[in-house]
């Protein structure tokens, strides 16, 4: 099936994100130190930290993602709780940033994100689709719980009695 692979790609993707976003706030953080300048009198170290932490925050969060879909990828279950609430909210973070650098950055990086809104997508739907449900086999009369009831079912009443008179 499609479903252990589609983790283990959302897991590398996530984890790699999550490296390439923590250097890439760390980096604009050292510039920002390293240029001494202000933006509309706000205070350069603080901007460089903020940008810093920043950085760590995003990356710990989308490394956290990908550790839902290591997780989805060895135990080939669904994910579930705070687990399945990260990975949503992950998506809906791509499909935000989508959004965001179509303007900014340019057509290459919105492809990226989209394809990775819709990996996330696709993990969660394949984990999603209920298991086919079995056949009901109907017990032999006699056979069941030991109670008088068929197996998996509710106990069986005697037909009532009848009248006479």
């Amino acid at each position: 099936m499609v479903r252990r692979p589609v983790a283990w790609v959302v897991a590398v993707v996530l984890l790699v994100e999550a490296f390439g976003v923590a250097a890439l706030n760390w980096f604009l953080g050292v510039v920002v130190d390293r240029q001494d300048m202000s933006l509309a009198g706000l205070d350069p170290d603080m901007m460089s930290m903020s940008s810093k932490i920043g950085g760590v925050v995003f990356g710990a969060y989308f490394a956290l993602c990908g550790l839902v879909a290591l997780l989805v990828a060895v135990r080939n279950r669904a994910p579930a709780g705070f687990g399945r609430i990260l990975l949503i909210s992950a998506a809906v973070v791509h499909g935000l940033l989508a959004a965001f650098v179509w303007g900014l950055v340019g057509w290459t990086a919105f492809v990226f994100m989209v394809v990775v809104l819709g990996l996330i997508v696709l993990l969660l739907m394949t984990y999603d689709a209920p298991a086919a449900p079995e056949e009901p086999v109907d017990a032999a009369p006699g056979e069941g719980d030991g109670d008088g009831s068929p197996a998996g079912g509710a106990p069986v009443s005697p037909p009532p009695a009848p009248t006479t008179g």
